[in-house]
């Protein structure tokens, strides 16, 4: 797994490590603390130790930094430039009466070129004019700051740059995420792609990867919808980079070099689960040995937020102040803005990236792979007819009993009852704790779960949107690693309307050995679905069940030279150091350079011909039809 929230970096655990901090034992507190910082630019390594950006030492950053790294990470006062004073750069429509004529002068190519008709034009030279504009009404835009509506957000923590790691040129900022949370995930695998790609048939490997909305800052679809109205020019790269399947697209042409199936799917908050869908489901079909799914969202823009806020799906600054009976928001205040299952206004607005390479069992046994976990299935299910779009449905009572059927039936009852949580979608909103909550009670219900304990992240780390959860993923890989449960610290007090007769809130971290989490996703639109994720434990019985001992004894044996070569990577990520793959205009083929047969494709860098022969389940008519 790689990837990148506002809690720090995937790989590692370090991320997760952030949401428990004060759990875990001092070693490893200050670990997380030294590598937050190092990602946060706050300090360097090198041979000497730890020392500033002029070059000072620092003797200890989990000390001196703490404060600095536990404010500027997780949800917080959004840090965005257009976001602070003298607030956002807008426009506003303006009807001037001018009581006499008005002269300007400005350069030719700034002149509209559809002229009003009462304008008169004067040259005063090759690059220069003078206007006159008669008295009377004047239309004209005036520039405006608006003081934000919605100043909370979750951004990755403050100083880290993923366009500044690599050789990236307009790269919208959700492309440059998904880069360095591919490239954080193979790194941290312990694997060498390129060994990895010769071992298999081309076809054997696929990305799926993706995000919600698309790409819509200034470097995507955002600047390209505004560009005529706001006097910019659109760019060549604006329109192609804002799709919403373009972070598979990057992958393939810049990260992996995969020839093999490709795709996302966009299902609202769901979309990560939906993509992890198509990779389990095309590795337990046979079709594909290796998949990387993920996605990587950056939705934090004054456009998108204004649209969720124009909804009333936000925590913006009156219903914080309206909440607490306050009269001023403090940066404290903002930290507490994400409240699932409390007393809550609305979302908190977040950045993601994560990514998670997926295998099928043999292949992982073969190579070492080291195994965080494995995911048998993910269940979909819509709402059916509903009175608003965005309002939720019965969908999700589906995705979730289906999903506890499935491990009753893998695990067995008591696991189920006594092993397994729950990674609620928990968006903070009014309608999410009241409706989301009645879902997981009445499955705890129907189950005989008497007490299911309940973790809901976004309280950490906010709403980052399709890549949500691949947060909430990520997090029950790091609860099976270290066997704690985050809490939710943002819960003074469940409230009245959260149906919680079988549900365990709790707002500190508890120590819980897991077998199973369930992940779980209700998007606008009626894209609900539930993951099944098991324990590193209990997928090495049943791979034991399946493959034997000896197999077992043998990956076991391959995986710590694995293991060495990941730890070697996360030591370097730990230090800040870091080398995002980005191969652009590498090996590049276009065609002539294909031995094509009837039967296959050999293509120059991959060891196996890619097979041309289908699986055809419609029979064959081999002669003409008789008369």
């Amino acid at each position: 797994m790689g990837g990148i929230n506002p809690a720090g970096r995937t790989s590692g655990h370090q991320a997760f490590r952030r949401t428990v901090l004060d759990a875990l034992p001092a070693d490893q507190q200050r670990q997380t603390l030294e590598g937050l910082a190092a990602l946060m630019q706050l300090v360097e390594h090198s041979e000497k130790g730890w020392h500033d950006r002029a070059g000072l030492p620092v003797d200890s950053p989990a000390q001196s930094l703490r404060d600095q790294v536990l404010n500027h990470t997780l949800v917080r006062r959004n840090e965005d430039p257009r976001f602070l004073e003298p607030g956002l750069p807008a426009n506003r429509q303006a009807s001037l009466q001018l009581s006499e004529p008005l002269r300007f002068t400005l350069r030719r190519r700034q002149l509209p070129e559809n002229l009003p008709e009462n304008w008169q034009v004067r040259e005063l030279g090759a690059r220069e004019v003078e206007v006159t504009v008669p008295a009377g009404v004047f239309e004209t835009l005036l520039p405006d700051a608006q003081r934000p509506k919605v100043c909370a957000a979750a951004q990755l923590p403050h100083g880290f740059e993923p366009a500044s790691l690599y050789r990236s040129v307009h790269h919208p900022r959700g492309l440059s995420m998904a880069i360095f949370g591919a490239s954080d995930c193979l790194g941290a695998s312990g694997l060498s792609w390129e060994t990895l790609r010769q071992t298999l048939n081309p076809d054997h490997i696929a990305v799926y990867a993706g995000n919600s909305i698309g790409q819509l800052d200034d470097a995507g679809w955002g600047g390209l919808m505004k560009s005529l109205v706001s006097g910019q020019r659109a760019t060549s790269k604006q329109m192609p980079l804002g799709y919403g399947q373009m972070p598979a697209d990057f992958l393939n042409a810049y990260v992996l070099g995969s020839v093999g199936s490709t795709g996302a799917v966009l299902g609202a908050c769901a979309s990560f689960l939906y993509n992890l869908r198509l990779g389990t489901e095309d590795i337990r079909s046979g079709r594909r040995r290796v998949v990387m799914v993920g996605t990587a969202d950056a939705p934090i823009t004054p456009e998108i937020i204004e649209g969720f806020r124009a909804m009333g799906a936000l925590a913006d600054d009156a219903s914080l102040k309206a909440l607490d009976a306050l009269e001023l928001l403090t940066d404290a205040d903002y930290q507490r803005a994400s409240r699932p299952f409390a007393l809550n206004c609305g979302f908190t607005m977040a950045e993601a990236s994560q990514f998670i390479l997926l295998m099928d069992d043999s292949l992982a046994l073969e190579l070492g792979a080291d195994i965080l976990g494995s995911v048998p299935d993910v269940f979909v299910n819509a709402d059916g007819f509903k009175r608003s779009i965005s309002a939720p449905g019965i969908g999700n009572y589906i995705t979730l009993g289906k999903a506890a059927s499935l491990v009753r039936d893998l695990l067995g009852e008591k696991a189920l009852r006594e092993r397994s949580f729950l990674h609620a979608h928990g968006t903070s909103t009014p309608k999410n704790r009241t409706t989301e909550s009645h879902v997981l009670d009445e499955i705890a219900r129907a189950n005989g779960i008497t007490d299911w304990p309940v973790v809901a992240i976004k309280s950490f780390i906010g709403h980052s949107q399709g890549s949500a959860a691949g947060d909430q993923l990520v997090s029950a890989l790091g609860s099976f690693a270290h066997d704690i449960l985050p809490g939710i610290p943002t819960l003074n007090e469940v409230a009245d309307d959260v149906y919680a007769d079988r549900l365990r809130f709790f707002q500190t971290p508890i120590a819980f050995k897991a077998d199973a989490a369930f992940i779980n996703a209700k998007g606008f639109g009626g894209n609900n679905a539930t993951g099944v994720v098991l324990s590193p434990d209990v997928t090495e019985r049943l791979l034991l069940q399946r493959h034997g001992a000896d197999a077992i004894n043998a990956w076991k044996t391959r995986r710590e030279t694995v293991r060495a070569q990941a730890d070697a990577y996360l030591a370097q990520a730990d230090r800040g150091h870091y080398a995002p793959r980005y191969q652009f205009g590498e090996e590049v083929l276009e065609g002539p350079e294909l031995d094509i047969h009837a039967d296959r494709i050999h293509i120059p860098g991959y060891a196996q011909a890619v097979s041309l022969t289908s699986d055809n389940p419609f029979g064959s008519i081999n002669e003409e039809p008789s008369e």
